[in-house]
């Protein structure tokens, strides 16, 4: 089979990496794959094309700035790149992150409708279900479930400063993403597939495969303590984010820092140089980790992983941490729960969560979870799992396609 997979990126970030992992499994079963990205670029060996450059995608986002439009841009080098999929003629499309600031929905979904070629659709995040944002729930907006209007959100991702325009972006998106029948969608978790079946495209199919990491990778490793030797921790504590924000928990984390033992320390990984001058002396913040060996020992090094988000469509980090055999602590929000079990961790509440991750703390270090049961957990997300199933859903729709024409 012939598979195109559009993206963003392209081996970069949780969704290009999977991205990079899907297309590798097609090679290795002597399929083919053509990665289309928007953003950034594609590692050599990948059959990959990039729609549009630098250029396009910050007109893309100006327009956005201004007009609230995000998604509607970029139809010039969207049609330049259907020309190139044509030419490709695949067998099956696999939609990752249709938003990013390089891809004109319209022009894509024309196209799908035309070639009426089956189509896979992992949803990564909540955007192709708003009028504007990417997650609602820390917002508590339950707009988009019947339309949305006056946006709560519309000066966070996809960023508009004038107008606002989801009430029409919705009216557009629901009739687009509608407009084709063959569509089966994908979602890395048990809440985000409630969240499709309470949205505008509920009568398309919806698979649950959770992302998965390569425990090859990811594992326990002897690190001698020289970690915490290096940032004078006798307990530390982890955090992991690409992106650190209100949603993912650095404020919460500063207010843990101020009632944590003498003896804790915080680490951060991922911030930025400006968050990091503003952090109080029993934080270490550290810009983003290029290499994965680095961020495995990391995970190792730490006594307790903690989860800060308030909203993930599932929680990656936390599964990377407890395959590392690294107990854990989440957040009692969305789908972050579905990454933990009662024995490689805890599960606090929404209502108290600065005072009960630390009474977990305090718990835990005098009753650490098994390493062995940390593992245990993370192996039922593994990458070998998600791509085996990816796989499935392939075949099923191949053998379903002719139906579609």
């Amino acid at each position: 089979m012939k598979v195109l997979q559009i993206n963003t990126v392209c081996d970069s970030g949780s969704t290009g990496r999977i991205v990079a992992d899907l297309y590798k499994v097609l090679i290795d079963n002597g399929h083919e794959c053509l990665v289309g990205y928007g953003r950034g670029s594609a590692p050599e060996g990948i059959n990959a094309i990039r729609i549009g450059n630098d250029l396009d995608m910050y007109l893309h986002a100006l327009g956005t700035r201004i007009t609230d439009k995000h998604g509607f841009y970029s139809k010039r080098v969207t049609e330049e790149f259907i020309e190139k999929v044509e030419n490709y003629n695949p067998d099956i499309i696999h939609l990752h992150n249709v938003h990013g600031y390089y891809l004109n929905i319209e022009v894509l979904f024309d196209y799908l409708r035309k070639v009426k070629k089956p189509v896979v659709w992992t949803l990564h995040d909540c955007w192709p279900l708003t009028g504007h944002c990417a997650y609602f729930d820390y917002a508590g907006c339950n707009k988009w479930e019947t339309g949305c209007f006056n946006c709560l959100q519309k000066k966070e991702y996809p960023k508009s400063i004038f107008f606002d325009n989801s009430e029409s972006n919705y009216k557009n998106k629901k009739k687009i993403f509608n407009s084709i029948s063959n569509i089966i969608f994908i979602t890395p978790s048990n809440w985000m597939a409630d969240q499709v079946k309470n949205s505008f495209v509920n009568n398309y199919n919806i698979k649950v495969i959770y992302n998965g990491i390569d425990l090859d990778v990811f594992k326990p490793i002897i690190t001698n303590d020289d970690v915490k030797s290096a940032y004078k921790a006798d307990y530390l504590l982890l955090g992991v984010a690409n992106v650190w924000d209100e949603r993912k928990g650095l404020n919460r984390f500063i207010e843990l820092s101020k009632i944590i033992d003498r003896d804790c320390k915080i680490l951060l990984i991922g911030l930025n140089e400006k968050q990091i001058q503003k952090l109080p002396s029993n934080i270490i913040g550290i810009t983003k980790t290029k290499k994965i060996d680095e961020l495995v020992k990391l995970y190792n090094a730490a006594d307790i992983y903690i989860n800060m988000s308030v909203e993930e469509t599932m929680g990656l980090t936390t599964v990377e941490a407890l395959a590392c055999g690294t107990q854990s602590i989440v957040i009692n929000s969305t789908a972050i729960p579905e990454t933990i079990s009662d024995y490689s961790g805890f599960i606090v509440q929404k209502n108290d969560i600065i005072q009960s991750v630390y009474s977990c703390i305090k718990y835990m270090r005098k009753n650490p979870k098994l390493s062995y049961d940390c593992r245990e957990q993370a192996k039922k997300f593994t990458k070998q799992s998600m791509c085996d199933n990816y796989l499935t859903v392939y075949n099923g729709v191949m053998c379903i396609k002719d139906e579609y024409v």
